[in-house]
């Protein structure tokens, strides 16, 4: 049955599911589903309260949604071209203005301190008080800074990251930070590629958390290397994906020392205008696949999941993963409805204008 919840923001139940979902258990008794979002547009500008607050809706409103999208994962604290050093980011009253949770994220890379990004986090703290406090989630400090220093990070020019010694100190540093305040119950975890959570040259990391987000790309699985953790010897086609995201899920777990895992970024492109990914092919048609397949079959209502993405922000790259529509009010690019019987929360927000032009 679908419900119609547009107006409502609920956060879905934890479901006693077996394999993936149990892995992925956590200590409350929450589940959180929604998108990543940076600080900044397409058109290289900082987004604005209204920009955040436009995306919190649109993405409470998605058509056919299968449950509710409240919920998003931030990479910083601080405004985009802020005024001043530690300007918090705009999306903390959008987040407010729409009860949309947050699992905030700190910036790590290129820097010997997260000074700016804590005054950042604890300003906004100060201002909003209890009513943001209430939407946090969870902290993650840094974002794939140990994947930009791997070998593979630098082969493929992912840009500046850090070292494992300095994260724990970062994740010192916010511990101590939010003691005694109103986010001082909030866990805290840290966001990496599968490669890195596998390395244990990174394993202080993963004792220093509370939890582990992990990204996990199968369209990006080109290497060979890769081969050894994929039953089969396949490709990274569209057709492979579970396979692919099953086994990398799993390598993560294998690594989490029995800590929650989180995917706090997965999804398939619509669009590539670069160079090809192994056999991997970006297409509208593989993108809602992917969403069928790994969203709704194994992720949605089970795993705290970020889906990347829901708008698209980095202008750097020739691949483009947008859920919805370039003009956020166009609606998806396909039909978000998940197979009956895939185990996925109920439809909310029922239309029969399932979606929106498949380009932006």
């Amino acid at each position: 049955m679908c419900k119609n919840m547009s107006s409502m923001f609920t956060i879905l139940p934890l479901l006693a599911m077996a394999g993936i979902a149990t892995a992925g258990r956590l200590p409350a008794k929450k589940i959180y589903q929604g998108f990543n979002s940076g600080n900044m547009l397409m058109d290289r500008t900082a987004k604005n309260e209204s920009d955040f607050r436009k995306e919190f809706e649109t993405m409470q409103s998605l058509p056919n949604s299968p449950g509710l999208f409240n919920a998003v994962r931030l990479y910083t604290n601080i405004q985009g071209y802020p005024k001043t050093p530690s300007e918090p980011l705009s999306a903390f009253q959008a987040a407010i203005d729409t009860n949309t949770s947050l699992l905030l994220g700190i910036w790590c890379s290129g820097t010997t301190n997260i000074t700016f990004e804590l005054d950042a986090m604890m300003e906004a703290i100060d201002t909003y008080g209890k009513k943001l406090a209430d939407l946090v989630i969870a902290i993650s400090v840094g974002s794939e800074d140990l994947y930009r220093t791997s070998e593979k990070g630098i082969e493929q020019g992912a840009g500046i990251g850090t070292y494992p010694a300095n994260l724990t100190g970062f994740i010192k540093d916010t511990r101590e930070r939010i003691k005694h305040t109103l986010l001082a119950d909030k866990p805290i975890g840290h966001v990496d590629t599968w490669t890195s959570w596998m390395n244990t040259s990174n394993s202080e990391v993963t004792e220093a958390v509370d939890w582990i987000g992990v990204d996990i790309y199968p369209f990006f699985e080109k290497d060979p290397k890769v081969r050894e953790f994929i039953p089969g010897n396949l490709s990274n086609t569209i057709d492979n994906a579970v396979t692919f995201f099953d086994a990398l899920y799993e390598v993560t777990l294998d690594a989490s020392k029995g800590k929650p895992v989180w995917i706090t970024e997965t999804g398939w492109p619509y669009a590539n205008k670069g160079n090809p990914w192994g056999e991997a092919k970006a297409s509208v048609a593989n993108q809602q696949t992917y969403w069928q397949e790994i969203g709704c079959s194994k992720l949605f209502g089970r795993v705290n999941t970020f889906w990347y993405t829901l708008r698209d922000g980095n202008p750097d790259s020739d691949i483009t993963f947008a859920v919805v529509a370039d003009k956020l009010d166009l609606g998806p690019r396909f039909d978000l409805t998940c197979p009956a019987g895939s185990g996925a929360p109920a439809t909310v927000n029922c239309s029969k204008d399932k979606y929106g032009p498949s380009t932006g």
